[in-house]
């Protein structure tokens, strides 16, 4: 079997048990009962619902791997009994599973009940869906012994139409008699002979078969379902549109993934996408989503799709095309997430819960700001908060920190709810509340009762942290950029073992998390003696920052004609350096150093090599360069009393302002001039180079994306840079976009104007 599945086009159905395991399975069972899991129930993230089955000679051996039940009789049917139905399973026929907890309970969610609610919208639904509110006439306890016991005594003999017939039939049974069935060693006999038989098996057969075994509730991790997945990727070609739904949601259903069978799937549909109507599409879109395999071109001929029947979609069929969007991780234009907005708002008061998180799920994977949704759920939001879920919270709270969006109604709302409920938050939640708050850099009016509830709920949570390390340092970074430090937890989060789980048990790179979070520490926490990175991964981290931010940075036009002008009046690269003063803040910045006089000083020494020093022409220019002239230079006695013309450098012109002649900025003794004249001075007074700066400038070239939308209040790590930066000896510099972007089309005077009063105002 193991060789078989390796290709389809190399299979041959072939009978995976002999009589002889056959006989022996008759002692047993082969019913893993403790891992039985109904399809309805998502796994948690980063883990797969269907583990690999082993691949093994015949399914008898299979089968006889797992956990095993003996049966306490040496009968081979049934053992029913009146009070096996009180001791049994009370799942609901067809119900992706049962739950013990009050229906009025905010946070119960059906996962796989709620997003399925759009399949009895239409009647057309009926014909490519399962429906498991379908009755069926239930079958006698009396009447399954009879089958079963045929099964026995005719095992041989069974023609493949019986088999399905007889599986079908049992399905039948009371729900509280399905575990008892499960436990039969007939009923695994009857599986195995299904196998036996299934190359016979016609397309309504494989149909039946599965439905029979989505009431029954057969284990999803069951490895006779590979051969029943085989099959129905050998019948592909031969089913219908209809046919091929169907069967995807029944493997949805049974809670499997058959990557092989979308696989192929996929393939048909790319021959035959266009024929598929509106409830074919919608439907479509739900199994893509759910099983979260897709191709981008299948996606993109999908979304035309979705544009030819968007002005008869209903608000349901909405929130079930963004959910699946959302969820195969593939993006739908802005123009077709703003033609959904518009349907949107135009019935916003009658959204279901679950619509409208499915369609913020999507706003915010694709970033389009549709203005107008925007404004109309800061209007219904906070009044249904209360009645949403903690999880529906989590996705509406990362919203609008995604698109950089403070409504400080609905950031209220959600900091008055979570405290009494923050228990039913999974970590990931947390994590995600605590980011969006400290992104969007708002503190709600119950501030100490939000965070504290929070920080406590992590303490509680340090288990499901172990399992997935990528979302405590997301809480303790959304945290530092509120100003909240829980030391014993960052000392955690920063220790070699936490470290080591982050890195092998995560697909997530999170040393520039761990990086920032290790900066933020020694910069704020002064008496913080715990844990810290390593210098190992502290300069991995640098470099990688610094890296992305300086590639960033000199991609941009308007940055480089910035550092350009700043260099032109200051007088020179030597006065001007780009670089990461605090690297862990993932941004760059432009220093300037001043002397206690407000003169710039020439601290990049990285802007002249001393090679290049040390060979640099000086050049007569008009002053005779006497041995006096060089010890006043060298002494700090220079006055200026010479006459000469400046020299600019390379591709510079000198700044000229107010139509007088330019006296360089520089006033160190390194740039001794007036203005008639001067000298190449780069590299003649290291000792001037290495004095103390009375004055250190950190100048910020901002865009609006630091900037919370529509406003001018700093985002929660751009305004932590900034207080780290004041902390560490920095005045902080502003050439924010809203007043530098539209000087950068004036005349160049003006733009050196502009930057002398932003440097030299920013100094008194």
């Amino acid at each position: 079997m193991a060789a078989t599945l390796k290709s389809l086009k190399l299979l041959r159905y072939r009978a995976f048990c002999s009589p002889s395991a056959c006989g022996a399975a008759r002692s047993v069972s082969y019913w893993n009962m403790s891992s039985t899991q109904r399809g309805g129930q998502d796994p948690p993230e980063h883990i797969s619902l269907c583990h690999s089955a082993k691949k093994v000679k015949n399914i008898c051996s299979s089968f006889s791997s797992r956990r095993i039940l003996t049966t306490s009789s040496a009968h081979p049917g049934l053992e029913f009994s009146k009070t096996s139905s009180s001791k049994a399973s009370t799942l609901q026929l067809g119900s992706p599973r049962a739950t013990g907890v009050d229906e009025e309970d905010v946070e119960v969610f059906d996962s796989f009940a709620n997003i399925r609610v759009f399949l009895q919208l239409r009647p057309e639904y009926r014909v490519h869906s399962y429906n498991a509110s379908e009755t069926s006439q239930l079958l006698s306890v009396s009447e399954s012994e009879l089958i079963l016991h045929k099964v026995t005594v005719y095992q041989n003999k069974l023609q493949a139409q019986v088999i399905v017939d007889y599986l079908c039939k049992l399905s039948s049974l009371p729900a509280e008699q399905h575990p008892v069935l499960l436990r039969s060693t007939s009923f695994a006999l009857l599986c195995q002979l299904s196998v036996k038989k299934i190359q016979l098996f016609d397309t309504q057969d494989l149909i039946n078969v599965l439905k029979a075994f989505v009431i029954l509730g057969i284990p999803h991790s069951h490895s006779m379902l590979d051969v029943y997945e085989t099959k129905c990727c050998h019948q592909v070609w031969e089913m219908s549109m209809d046919q091929l739904l169907l069967v995807a949601d029944l493997w949805r259903y049974l809670g499997r993934r058959v990557p092989r069978f979308l696989n192929i799937f996929s393939s048909y549909l790319n021959l035959h996408w266009k024929d598929l109507s509106l409830s074919q599409l919608v439907h479509l879109i739900y199994v893509i989503g759910e099983n979260r395999q897709v191709s981008q071109d299948l996606m993109q001929k999908l979304e035309s799709l979705i544009l030819k029947y968007i002005d008869v979609i209903n608000l349901e069929e909405v929130g079930t095309i963004c959910l699946g969007f959302f969820k195969s991780s593939t993006s739908l234009s802005e123009f077709v997430m703003r033609k959904i907005g518009d349907l949107a708002c135009a019935n916003m008061q009658h959204l279901s819960s679950h619509v409208l998180v499915n369609i913020v799920k999507m706003f915010r994977f694709t970033h389009v700001d549709h203005i107008n949704f925007m404004k109309q759920l800061g209007e219904i939001a906070p009044q249904r908060i209360p009645s949403l879920g903690v999880q529906g919270v989590m996705h509406l709270t990362l919203y609008y920190s995604a698109l950089r969006f403070l409504d400080e109604g609905v950031m209220n709302a959600v900091a008055a709810s979570l405290p009494p409920r923050v228990a039913h938050c999974r970590s990931k939640d947390v994590a995600k509340i605590l980011w969006s708050f400290g992104t969007l850099n708002y503190k709600p009016p119950n501030a100490e009762e939000f965070y504290s509830s929070l920080i406590n709920e992590i303490h509680r949570k340090m288990p499901e942290f172990n399992q997935y390390p990528e979302h405590l340092p997301t809480c303790l970074l959304g945290l530092a950029f509120s100003e909240y430090f829980p030391v014993e937890l960052i000392d955690f989060a920063l220790s070699p073992g936490f470290v080591r789980l982050a890195q092998e048990r995560t697909k997530f790179d999170l040393i520039k998390e761990l990086y920032t979070l290790d900066g933020t520490v020694g910069i704020e926490c002064p008496d913080y003696r715990g844990n810290r990175l390593s210098t190992h991964l502290q300069q991995e981290g640098s470099e990688l920052l610094w890296n992305l931010a300086e590639k960033d940075m000199k991609s941009k036009p308007e940055f480089l004609e910035t550092l350009f002008l700043l260099e032109t009046m200051l007088g020179g690269p030597q006065y001007v350096k780009h670089h990461m003063i605090l690297p862990h803040t993932r941004s760059s910045d432009l220093e300037v150093q001043l002397d206690v006089n407000l003169k710039p000083l020439p601290f990049n020494r990285e802007a002249t090599p001393a090679e290049n020093a040390a060979t640099l022409r000086l050049k007569h220019v008009g002053v005779s360069l006497t041995d006096d002239l060089m010890n006043q230079l060298l002494k700090g006695k220079a006055r200026g009393h010479f006459q000469g013309k400046t020299e600019s450098e390379p591709g510079q012109q000198p700044m000229e302002l107010e139509n007088k002649a330019a006296v360089p900025l520089g006033g160190s003794l390194c740039n001794v001039a007036d203005k008639s004249g001067a000298m190449e001075m780069a590299g003649l007074c290291p000792s001037a180079c290495m004095q103390t700066p009375g004055m250190k400038l950190a100048i910020q070239f901002t865009n609006r994306n630091q900037y919370c939308y529509g406003s001018r209040d700093l985002l929660g790590l751009h305004n932590m840079k900034r207080r780290q930066l004041a902390r560490v000896g920095y005045r902080v510099v502003e050439l924010s976009y809203w007043e530098w972007f539209p000087v950068l089309k004036r005349t160049r005077l003006e733009k050196l104007a502009f930057l002398h009063e932003k440097v030299f105002t920013s100094a008194l």
